[in-house]
């Protein structure tokens, strides 16, 4: 099982939270699509003998192409690939770009499942955010989508909104669960150094959500979620029951992928890749079949570490015995005092051959993770 992830690095706006790579022009978009079909073509001995189960377009904002433009990206993949006949074919969308043509024509090029960047019903929020569509068209694309016969339709929320009271975050979630949503992938807003937001933050104009707010949102979004039968299976991830995010999972899972575009990631066994960030090296590089990335070989204690933080941060936990049979760790023996520590406090869950979070350790995740990895002597 193997997966291609395909980087459109365009919006039309700058959202304010955002430090992905992108662009607001539209000026290198033919070279960087030459860019990305070329480097397909370049890589495909890559994933040769592997069937390809997961095709994702991210972003940026991958809608902001033309059908057609896609259309070339996904025919050059199918000429060089081996792709499965069920593939999930996922498209990161906006809701300004959804019409009933667009979804006909995105839906005839096979693309199955649609990842609709809503972050907020709220008017108020949608425009402190600066995001490009407005509380209907929110609303109105999902509804779309869904009346358009998409397989899946998944939405992004952003919960730690700074003043949001927790009155509007819910009718946020049910909202949402109104819409008949399939998935929804649900992040913290955090504040990076290189946006607006984290600007606006430097100089004091801003203030983050205290941690304390985020984490009720969380749970409270867990809750809901779970009376309505869309289960939390990650993080930042929740489902109705066979709606999991192939692509994603394949990421948790360890499988193979590959990243076309400028700023896009790849991994297989033992090593990891990354592309540059820039969109005109880019596409002067691989045309000119010049190196556009750079690359660093894991150590099996890298892969090890992967393994932590990738598989606690799942519904399913950490399997004891992976740990053992993989890099022969004992993960109870090695990591004791540490295990008994957050097992007292609730946050781990110990079971006789998985380690696993609790609903409330979910909120540190990422510290008790690295207080089980491995450091290299």
């Amino acid at each position: 099982m193997a997966g291609i992830y395909i980087h459109i690095p365009f919006c039309r706006k700058a959202c304010h939270y955002c430090d992905f790579h992108f662009s607001t022009s539209l000026k290198t978009k033919e070279n960087v699509l030459e860019g990305i079909r070329i480097e397909a073509l370049q890589r495909r001995k890559e994933l040769a003998t592997s069937t390809i189960q997961t095709i994702y377009f991210g972003g940026g904002t991958p809608s902001i192409l033309e059908s057609e433009e896609l259309g070339e990206i996904l025919r050059v993949i199918h000429e060089n690939y081996s792709v499965s006949s069920d593939a999930e074919i996922t498209l990161e969308a906006n809701p300004e770009d959804i019409s009933s043509i667009k979804v006909k024509e995105w839906k005839e090029l096979g693309i199955n499942r649609l990842s609709i960047g809503i972050q907020s019903f709220d008017e108020e929020i949608l425009s402190w955010m600066n995001r490009s569509h407005n509380a209907d068209q929110a609303l109105s694309a999902v509804k779309l989508a869904k009346e358009s016969g998409i397989e899946n339709v998944s939405i992004d929320l952003i919960y730690g909104v700074p003043h949001r009271n927790s009155e509007d975050w819910k009718n946020e979630i049910l909202t949402a669960i109104t819409l008949n949503t399939d998935h929804i992938s649900a992040y913290c807003l955090t504040i990076e150094p290189d946006t607006v937001f984290g600007k606006k933050a430097s100089k004091g104009e801003i203030l983050s959500s205290p941690n304390s707010a985020s984490s009720l949102e969380f749970l409270e979004l867990v809750t809901v979620l779970s009376e309505h039968n869309i289960e939390l299976y990650e993080v930042s991830n929740f489902s109705k029951l066979g709606c999991e995010s192939k692509h994603n999972s394949n990421y948790w899972n360890g499988a193979e992928y590959i990243g076309l575009g400028p700023g896009a990631h790849s991994y297989g066994p033992g090593r990891r890749s990354w592309n540059i960030s820039n969109n005109v090296l880019y596409a002067k590089g691989v045309q000119n079949n010049t190196p556009v990335s750079e690359s660093e070989t894991l150590s099996t204690i890298d892969e090890y570490n992967e393994y932590i933080m990738t598989n606690l941060r799942r519904v399913s936990g950490l399997n004891l015995e992976v740990l053992r049979q993989k890099f022969n760790v004992d993960l109870v023996d090695v990591f004791s005092e540490t295990i008994n520590q957050y097992q007292s406090s609730g946050n781990l869950v110990v079971l006789p051959n998985i380690v696993k979070l609790s609903i409330k350790g979910f909120l540190l995740a990422d510290r008790i993770a690295s207080d089980l990895f491995l450091t290299h002597d």
